[in-house]
């Protein structure tokens, strides 16, 4: 492998992967590799390696004869995740209140700062990644490999529900609020506390997210029957 042809792999991964959770590319739409090329500008090979690489994270499901489908995340899978993020984000938060350094506590406060300016940000892609940022600020701090190894492995996914919960009406200002105490908690390392704190976080944007799956699911099926 050359030497640019992994960073060129994990920016054509990052494009398509942004486009399904931001929803450019729908559940159960077929996304052809001549799309995908013209999208992005790299070659076939480059896009088919992001193909595998989308796939094992669930994101996209290659139907023989018909090609790579972007993967429909039902409301029973995207409950599976939001049980487990309630656990591994409460441990990350107590652990981050245990082992994050002084300038660990200084990257979530200022990722957080830039979170807070959220509600006036139009760009949905700027949204996510500012959410984003702050996880992964969150996930550092805590100084534990084999927990940072099992959230990213649940990563993708979560990208898609977190932007389906943003894209609700008021649950942006409702989110804010939660992670204001939250960081407030963990700068002062009172993990115990972060860690209900973030789960009762994780859950609300859950109800909120499923809701939403579930109402998709019920318009395509009325659609379908007509």
């Amino acid at each position: 492998m050359t030497k640019s042809a992994a960073p060129v792999r994990h920016s054509v991964t990052e494009s398509i992967r942004n486009s399904i959770a931001l929803g450019y590319f729908t559940a159960g739409q077929r996304i052809t590799e001549r799309d995908l090329c013209e999208m992005t500008g790299v070659s076939r090979t480059a896009v088919r390696e992001a193909l595998r690489q989308l796939e094992s994270e669930g994101l996209v499901t290659v139907v023989p004869h018909r090609g790579p489908i972007v993967t429909r995340l039902t409301p029973e899978q995207a409950e599976g995740i939001y049980q487990v993020r309630v656990e591994l984000e409460g441990l990350a938060c107590e652990l981050f209140a245990k082992n994050a350094t002084d300038d660990d506590i200084v990257a979530l406060k200022a990722a957080f700062e830039v979170l807070k300016g959220i509600e006036k940000i139009t760009d949905p892609l700027e949204r996510l990644t500012a959410k984003n940022n702050f996880y992964e600020c969150l996930i550092f701090g805590a100084h534990n490999e084999a927990l940072g190894h099992t959230l990213s492995s649940l990563n993708a996914r979560v990208m898609v529900l977190r932007a389906t919960s943003l894209a609700a009406p008021g649950r942006t200002h409702e989110s804010l609020l939660e992670l204001d105490e939250l960081v407030t908690l963990l700068s002062e390392r009172r993990g115990k506390e972060a860690r209900k704190v973030a789960g009762r976080h994780v859950m609300n944007a859950g109800k909120v997210a499923i809701a939403i799956l579930r109402e998709r699911l019920a318009e395509e099926s009325a659609a379908a029957a007509q």
